[in-house]
């Protein structure tokens, strides 16, 4: 079938919207047609360090399935989805119930099927996709089971894409790995779409949430989100908070890391969320202090109980998630993508 999907052709290059062939789907395939995707701070990052070209991005989706294969069960067409990261469900990890350190992570980040085919082409050319088994930036996707949530068909699709993956992973961090309880203290680094659905998550337990972000129109929001104190790291005039319970730092930047510790009371425990390189600790800060150092990948969520938890947080009022999506048509994907590494737009979310 003819799509239109976000190709990106070189490294470092845009997305520019193009008829591509996308072929059925297999039997353990989904075809869904997309209403809403959430562009991600992985998409811009991986599209300058991708190895394969003409390449689809995107892991946010939501959409409508309009077919299923013959061996995939618990789908129909008809049925309204939120698409995440894919798993095999078969290794010990996903049979510990954390798919999200599934042993097979290459699902995620092949660019092809398992068997090197890709179902998009353009003139008979592959394209490759897959990407996190949705490759999303396009008016279909070739989604699988295990990242395929059945989602109530009243929510909105733009509030629905950002649950496959940044907003699942700041709540999840809260919610999944931190699990503070109510009074404690959370500083999160980092005032972007994970960082503010990780102060959405602590403010809606009851902690008290300092922010730490250089942008001031983001340091505001955070406040109006319900965070206690919002901080400039630049400013040497602001005021000294206490130690906190539990840190969260969304930059994967050497020298905020190096804060959050030196932010942390003793057996405090920092959350690391943010894509970087490498870092150096004070090791005696850590030991001393008993600071335990976590990595967090997609909040330690499960696609298919967490995004529906989230969804049911925002009907009570707890995750206004509307505070932080800007919405785009999709031929404007390029545009998004500019606000969203410019700083300019939080979430962005591309609407069919």
């Amino acid at each position: 079938m003819r799509i239109r999907a976000a190709l990106v052709s070189c490294p470092g290059g845009p997305f520019t919207v193009r008829d591509v062939d996308l072929a059925p789907p297999r039997d353990d395939e989904i075809l869904v047609r997309l209403t809403a995707a959430g562009l991600c701070h992985t998409d811009l990052t991986m599209r300058h360090g991708w190895r394969r070209f003409p390449m689809v991005f995107g892991h946010e989706g939501a959409g409508v399935v309009e077919a299923v294969g013959e061996s995939v069960t618990g789908f129909a067409p008809g049925d309204t989805v939120c698409l995440s990261y894919r798993s095999c469900g078969a290794c010990e990890q996903c049979k510990a119930g954390s798919p999200a350190y599934c042993r097979r992570s290459d699902l995620n980040m092949r660019g092809t099927r398992a068997d090197e085919s890709t179902p998009h082409s353009l003139d008979g050319a592959p394209v490759y996709g897959n990407f996190f088994g949705q490759s999303s930036l396009a008016t279909h996707a070739l989604a699988y089971a295990s990242n395929t949530v059945k989602i109530p068909a009243d929510f909105p699709s733009a509030l629905t894409a950002p649950l496959g993956c940044g907003v699942q992973t700041g709540a999840g961090t809260v919610l999944n790995v931190l699990r503070p309880t109510p009074g404690e203290t959370i500083a999160v680094f980092g005032a972007g779409a994970v960082g503010l659905s990780a102060v959405m998550a602590a403010v809606a337990l009851g902690c008290d949430v300092i922010v730490v972000e250089p942008v001031a129109a983001r340091r505001d929001l955070a406040r109006e989100l319900g965070a206690a104190a919002a901080i400039d790291p630049g400013d040497a005039a602001a005021p000294p908070t206490s130690p906190a319970h539990y840190a969260i730092d969304t930059t994967g930047r050497a020298g905020v890391i190096g804060q959050a510790v030196r932010g942390l009371r003793r057996r405090g425990m920092l959350a690391l969320v943010g894509m970087g390189g490498t870092a150096e600790l004070d090791i005696m800060t850590v030991m001393a202090n008993g600071i335990a150092v976590r990595g967090v990948i997609e909040g330690d969520a499960d696609p298919a109980t967490f995004i529906p938890r989230l969804i049911e947080l925002h009907r009570q009022g707890k995750l206004p998630l509307e505070k932080i999506v800007a919405e785009y048509p999709f031929e404007e994907v390029e545009t998004a993508a500019r606000d969203a590494a410019s700083g300019r737009t939080i979430k962005p979310v591309l609407i069919f």
